[in-house]
C-alpha cells in the first residue's frame, strides 16, 4: 500500500455515511411497521450480502496467510534461540497490556457507576428484547468445559487437534499457528537448499494472498457504508440512549488505550513517532473498525504494517498472527466493564478480591476468544457466573454490542500493531550488538 494511497479515506467516508443513513432511516420507520419491514428487507437482501462478500474475501485469506506468514518467518529467523526470545517479550507484552486494559475498565465502570440507578423498567424492556439472543449465549457458553479432564482435553484439542485439516477448515486459529510455529522450527532444521525452496513457496503464496486482500479492498468503501448501514438502521438512536453513560465509559476507555497508552508505548518501547506511527496505521484501523473481526482485518493489518510502518516480513509474520489470536486489549476492557455495569445494575456489589479476580479472569478469557464479532459474549457469562452476577443480565447490553464489539477490535489490532513495532526495535538493537 502505498503510504500516499487515500483509499483508507474513502472507506471512513462510507462508514460515516452509513452511519448517518442508517439512523436516519430508523428515525424514519419509527412507528411505522410496514416501513420497518422494508426497511429490513432493504437491510436483509441488499446490505447484508454486499457486506458479507467483502467480509468474506477477507476470511478466505486468513489461514493460507497466517499459516504462510508465520511458518516463512519463524524459518527466516534460522535460529530457535530468537525465535524463543522474540516470543517471551511479544507474550510478556501481550499480558501486561491486557491486564492494563482490563483493569482500565473496571476503574472508569467503578469510579462513574453508570449501572447504579439505572431504571427499573428500561432493564426489563432490554432483558425481554434479547432473551433469545441470551438463550443461544447461554448454550455456548454451556458448552464450555467444566470438569479437569474436560479442560484438559479441551487444552489439548485446541492446541494440539488430532486432525489438522479439520483446524484449517473450521478457522480454529491457535492449532494453525502452533502448526505454523512447528513447521517453521523444522524448517530451520533441514537442509538449505530444501528449506529455501519452501521458504520460496510459502513467500509466494503469502504475496498472493496479499493481492486477493488488495482486490477486497476495492470493495470495501460501499460494503463498510453497507456493513454500518445494516448496524445503525436496525438499533437507532433510542437503545444508545438507555445506555449513554454506559456506552460513552467503554468508548472513552478505548481512546484512553488508542490515544493516550498506545502512543506511550510506541514512544518509550518502539522508539517511533507516535503520531506518525498512528497515521500510517489509519487503514488497519478503519477495516477493523468496520468488519468488528481481527482475523479479517489481519490480512490488512500485515500488509500496512510492513509497507506503512517498515516492519519486517520475519516479524510481521510472527507477532500479528500470534496478536490477532491472543492480544485482545480491547476484549479485556470490554469486559471487566461490563461485569462490573451488569452487577451495578442489578445491585450487586464486588469486593476488591473479586474485582481483580475479574481482571484475570477477563485477560485469561480475552487470550482464548475467537477474532470474530461477538466472539467474546460466551466467555463473558463465565467470568459473570464466576463472581455470583445473573449471566443472562449480558442482554441488557447486547443492542449496542456491535457498535462497542467494533471499537474494541480496532484496540485488539492495534495492540498487535504497537508490540510489532516494539519487537522490531528490539530486533534491530539486538542485530546490531551482535
Amino acid at each position: 500500500m502505498n503510504p500516499h494511497d487515500n483509499s483508507h479515506w474513502r472507506i471512513l467516508g462510507g462508514l460515516l455515511a452509513g452511519a448517518i443513513v442508517g439512523v436516519i432511516a430508523n428515525l424514519l420507520v419509527a412507528g411505522h411497521d410496514g416501513a420497518k419491514e422494508v426497511l429490513n428487507t432493504i437491510i436483509d437482501g441488499v446490505a447484508h450480502p454486499i457486506g458479507q462478500i467483502f467480509l468474506r474475501l477477507l476470511f478466505i485469506v486468513v489461514v493460507p496467510l497466517v499459516f504462510a506468514s508465520l511458518a516463512s518467518g519463524v524459518a527466516s529467523l534460522g535460529d530457535l534461540g530468537k525465535l524463543g526470545r522474540m516470543g517471551s517479550r511479544t507474550l510478556l507484552f501481550f499480558l501486561i497490556t491486557s491486564s492494563f486494559a482490563a483493569a482500565l475498565g473496571i476503574v472508569l465502570l467503578g469510579v462513574f457507576q453508570p449501572g447504579s440507578g439505572f431504571d427499573e423498567e428500561a432493564r426489563k424492556t432490554l432483558m425481554a428484547s434479547y432473551s433469545n439472543a441470551t438463550t443461544e449465549l447461554e448454550m455456548k457458553k454451556d458448552a464450555q468445559p467444566t470438569s479437569v479432564i474436560g479442560i484438559v482435553n479441551y487444552v489439548l484439542d485446541n492446541f494440539l487437534p488430532r486432525n489438522m485439516m479439520k483446524a484449517f477448515t473450521d478457522m480454529q486459529m491457535v492449532p494453525i499457528i502452533v502448526f505454523a510455529l512447528l513447521v517453521g522450527a523444522a524448517l530451520t532444521k533441514i537442509h538449505t537448499e530444501r528449506r529455501d525452496a519452501m521458504m520460496m513457496w510459502l513467500n509466494a503464496l503469502t504475496e498472493a494472498m496479499v493481492k486477493i486482500v488488495g482486490f477486497a479492498m476495492t470493495l470495501a468503501p460501499y460494503a463498510v457504508f453497507c456493513l454500518i448501514f445494516s448496524v445503525t438502521a436496525r438499533f437507532g438512536l433510542d437503545l444508545l440512549q438507555k445506555l449513554g453513560m454506559y456506552v460513552i465509559l467503554i468508548l472513552g476507555g478505548y481512546a484512553i488505550v488508542l490515544f493516550l497508552f498506545y502512543p506511550l508505548l510506541i514512544k518509550f518501547l518502539a522508539k517511533r513517532n507516535p503520531v506518525e506511527y498512528l497515521r500510517g496505521a489509519i487503514p488497519i484501523m478503519v477495516t477493523a473498525f468496520s468488519t468488528s473481526s481481527s482475523n479479517a482485518t489481519l490480512p490488512t493489518t500485515i500488509r500496512v504494517s510492513e509497507e506503512n510502518l517498515g516492519i519486517r516480513s520475519s516479524v510481521a509474520g510472527f507477532v500479528l498472527p500470534l496478536g490477532a489470536t491472543m492480544n485482545m486489549n480491547g476484549t479485556a476492557l470490554f469486559e471487566g466493564g461490563v461485569v462490573l455495569f451488569i452487577s451495578q445494575v442489578f445491585g450487586i456489589e464486588l469486593s476488591i478480591g473479586q474485582q481483580l479476580f475479574v481482571v484475570v479472569l477477563a485477560v485469561l478469557s480475552a487470550i482464548g476468544t475467537a477474532g470474530v464479532p461477538g466472539a467474546s459474549l460466551p466467555l463473558l457469562m463465565i467470568i459473570l457466573a464466576q463472581v455470583n452476577v445473573p449471566p443472562d443480565g449480558i442482554a441488557i447490553i447486547l443492542g449496542v454490542d456491535r457498535v462497542l464489539d467494533m471499537g474494541r477490535t480496532v484496540i485488539n489490532v492495534m495492540g498487535d500493531v504497537v508490540c510489532a513495532g516494539y519487537i522490531e526495535d528490539f530486533e534491530r538493537k539486538e542485530e546490531t550488538r551482535n
